[in-house]
């Protein structure tokens, strides 16, 4: 790290969690956001800030109107604007050292499986289970951490699974075939500031898992209630009959 490096950081590198070698990690880390909406936006950011080394950004939409309520890297001026370029100008401004790899459109199947061979840890910000599923199968393929966050109503969760942990079950072992008949907050709402509470969270827990100071963090479902501000945390377990992380292709 340079001098300027050095003062930038200083504030991690004060922890004795990140130190020296902790911010190394995270200048030479690279972390895929698929969604730059209302979870991916405090995400981004925070990760910007932290001085993460390359963001892969992935969202094929635009920036509208009814975005602006809760998604606050995007700005008036970005109406009409792909939410992934709008994105990487906000994160330019706040850190000009960091790479940006834009990708203006959904991915699925081997273009979304090299994303994530390419990148230390993936967080799924996307708002339906399809997507979120498909997400999950090209992370256990490829050995990769995956933090995933969720936002609806007044109520939000988080649950990481990552492949470094021995019997680590993953997004399916949760939800089952029965997370796509899940809703979404386009048709239910949300409040605003409840995105970047759990947006936050996830960003953090991203930071822990690449600096390996995570610790009972997979195997969780940690739960939010806007309305009481409580929190809530539930354990589960790898499902035997997982189709994604316990058949013969799983890791």
């Amino acid at each position: 790290m340079n001098d300027a490096e050095l003062l930038r950081y200083s504030r991690h590198i004060l922890l004795p969690e990140v130190d020296l070698e902790g911010q190394e990690k995270l200048l030479k880390a690279k972390v895929a956001i698929i969604g730059l909406g209302g979870l991916g936006s405090p995400v981004a950011l925070y990760l910007a800030a932290s001085g993460i080394g390359k963001i892969t950004l992935v969202d094929g939409d635009f920036v509208d109107l009814g975005n602006l309520q809760r998604q606050i890297v995007h700005t008036e001026a970005d109406l009409s604007r792909n939410k992934v370029d709008s994105a990487a100008h906000a994160l330019s401004q706040i850190n000009s050292s960091l790479e940006i790899v834009p990708i203006a459109q959904r991915v699925t199947g081997q273009a979304l499986d090299a994303i994530v061979a390419g990148v230390d840890a993936v967080v799924d910000c996307t708002d339906n289970f399809e997507t979120r599923l498909e997400i999950n199968r090209a992370c256990v393929q490829g050995s990769t951490p995956l933090i995933s966050g969720a936002a609806i109503r007044l109520e939000g969760q988080l649950l990481t699974f990552d492949p470094s942990v021995p019997g680590s079950p993953c997004y399916q072992c949760l939800y089952g075939e029965d997370a796509l008949a899940q809703q979404d907050c386009a048709t239910t709402g949300v409040i605003a500031p409840l995105v970047g509470v759990i947006g936050s969270l996830l960003a953090l827990e991203t930071l822990r898992v690449l600096l390996g100071i995570a610790q009972d963090h997979t195997g969780q479902l940690t739960t939010f209630d806007g309305k009481t501000n409580r929190w809530h945390q539930f354990r589960f377990k790898k499902r035997a009959d997982c189709p994604i992380c316990a058949g013969p292709s799983a890791p």
